[in-house]
């Protein structure tokens, strides 16, 4: 698909939950780890339709900073399924264009894998493609927190006032400063909150829940999702008679 010819009611930033792994693999009477190899298979496909669809970026949600309160045994399986992942894919994303980009606090990282996640990143920066931003040890009030933090120690340091603090300047000081917010928002696996995800990006972001769980998640789940997306109307505080007057405008 040439880029005049992208259907731009799609949307430009795609941000989703990756639900259900587990209990994929309990339905088939499998250990819950089984599930998230099963995921990674699904994040292969939609990366690959999203590419082919030429979403310019997408955002996954892989780990949680509360996700380090199950048990010890999972959270090892899934840190060293994501180090095997990482080596795996990367060539893969990198001779498709695919940017890498990780997001959230890498602190409590083992050294390894902060090595391999920079060695990813710099393998792709370069790339002109889908960006794929992973948020992993990543939390929405933490993203907030830390960008708070940034701009308290600007102002103690002078660089800027209190006052000259507005949504423009703290959306400078989050994960992904200068990107589009997310058009549409996806979670799998039946539960219909956002769980502490792109808490300030996601102000405006159209929400759409589906029961599937992650690993049967395909392009045809997907493609349901942009349908459902493309007749919504995003009124952004205005009315639908000013929406509306505008896109005729615009046409």
């Amino acid at each position: 698909m040439e880029p005049d010819t992208v259907d731009r009611r799609l949307p430009r930033h795609l941000a989703i939950i990756m639900d259900g792994n587990g209990r994929w693999a309990k339905k088939r009477g499998l250990p819950r780890y089984a599930g998230h190899p099963a995921g990674v298979e699904a994040v292969r496909g939609v990366v690959e339709a999203c590419v082919e669809m030429r979403i310019p970026i997408l955002t996954l949600f892989a780990f949680s900073s509360e996700n380090w309160r199950r048990p010890q045994k999972e959270v090892n399986l899934i840190m060293d399924l994501f180090m095997r992942s990482l080596k795996k894919e990367i060539r893969r994303l990198d001779r498709n264009q695919v940017r890498l980009r990780v997001i959230g606090d890498r602190d409590a990282f083992s050294a390894r894998l902060q090595k391999q996640i920079e060695e990813a990143e710099r393998l792709t920066q370069n790339n002109v493609g889908l960006l794929l931003q992973v948020a992993a040890n990543y939390g929405g009030r933490w993203d907030i927190t830390q960008a708070a933090k940034r701009l308290a120690e600007r102002v103690q340091a002078g660089e800027l006032t209190a006052g000259q603090i507005d949504e423009g300047v703290m959306s400078k000081h989050l994960s992904f400063p200068g990107l589009p917010e997310p058009d549409l928002f996806i979670r799998t696996g039946g539960e219909k909150r956002i769980s502490n995800f792109l808490l300030w990006q996601c102000a405006y972001t159209e929400l759409y829940f589906t029961d599937q769980l992650w690993p049967d998640f395909n392009r045809q789940a997907l493609e349901a999702a942009f349908l459902d997306f493309t007749r919504r109307q995003r009124r952004f505080g205005r009315t639908g008679e000013q929406v509306q007057g505008k896109t005729a405008e615009a046409s």
